[in-house]
């Protein structure tokens, strides 16, 4: 039985890390990628079951991501991962869903 297929989009080194160690723990295979025109390229050759977006990428908004993202792939659920507290109400609306970042527990498990 194959995994779960996510696209993780996450611009920071060490966040990266947690997360795909975390979504991996859970039984998801992940795809990484550090920016948004990355993403976009993996998403048009690849197909994925969900998608974690930072929303605060070096190249692109989150939301100028995502809508790239679902003229791709307009199936695919995107997953808002930010930071932003005050903001992510109103960002929540361009998502299928969201997460705050301090609201994912530390990564404790592998080499970490």
């Amino acid at each position: 039985m194959n995994a779960t297929r996510v696209l993780c989009v996450e611009n920071q080194p060490r966040c990266l890390v947690s997360l795909i160690e975390l979504l991996q723990a859970a039984g998801y295979e992940v795809i990484p990628a550090t920016s948004g025109a990355e993403a976009l390229k993996i998403l048009v050759d690849e197909e994925f079951e969900g998608i974690l977006l930072e929303y605060d990428l070096p190249d692109l908004i989150g939301t100028a991501v995502r809508r790239e993202m679902k003229r791709i792939r307009p199936e695919v659920p995107v997953m808002l991962f930010t930071g932003m507290g005050s903001e992510a109400p109103y960002l929540v609306r361009f998502f299928d869903a969201y997460l705050r970042d301090e609201e994912y527990p530390e990564w404790k498990g592998g080499d970490a």
